[in-house]
């Protein structure tokens, strides 16, 4: 079975963005050291094909993920770039229920039953995993298909924001894989979901 992995990057205090989910205050702590000894060399399909090609890693393979699921917010981002392919690279499911038809045929959009999806998706024979990259209410609705975290935490404080899960109070659990820590502050933690 395929792992559904919330691979997100995060303030101090857990937000994923500010309020309106802007989160391009990140941007600048992705250093070289960072940037080459962990986004490069453990999840280069993590960085949007528009990125991989500015940044020269375009030509290589995917290590960890195969397909990709996030929200309209986070894909309106790209939109508002003129790139309705964000993930060439990879299998595209935007969830929205408002985005009536894909302006891009490699991107699928879903519009009911995210859940029942991911499941189909999860069910699916394949050495890699799933990647869903946010926003706060498609990981609100898809917390109990988490199987993994991989919460790259910055040293910035918010105050307030968009959290990493839109959702109503539950426990949810998981146990503490690995910890990474960066020279530019950045800790990188993977957690495994407690069944």
């Amino acid at each position: 079975m395929r792992k559904l992995t919330y691979f997100i990057a995060c303030s101090i205090d857990g937000f994923i963005g500010d309020p309106s989910g802007d989160a391009q205050f990140f941007v600048p702590l992705v250093d070289e050291e960072f940037f080459e000894d962990f986004v490069k060399a453990e999840y280069p399909e993590t960085v949007p094909t528009h990125g991989r090609r500015a940044t020269g890693i375009d030509d290589l393979e995917n290590k960890k993920f195969d397909t990709i699921i996030q929200g309209r917010s986070s894909y309106d981002l790209a939109l508002a770039i003129d790139v309705t392919s964000p993930y060439a690279h990879m299998r595209q499911y935007v969830a929205s229920r408002t985005l009536e038809k894909s302006p891009d045929p490699n991107v699928e959009i879903v519009s009911d039953d995210v859940v029942g999806r991911i499941r189909e998706l999860k069910q699916e024979d394949s050495e890699f995993g799933i990647y869903l990259c946010g926003g706060s209410q498609v990981a609100g609705e898809l917390i109990d298909e988490v199987d993994e975290l991989v919460i790259k935490t910055y040293p910035l404080v918010l105050g307030s924001g968009m959290p990493m899960f839109g959702s109503a109070f539950a426990l949810t659990e998981f146990t503490l894989d690995t910890v990474r820590t960066f020279k530019n502050g950045v800790l990188v933690r993977t957690y495994q979901r407690r069944r």
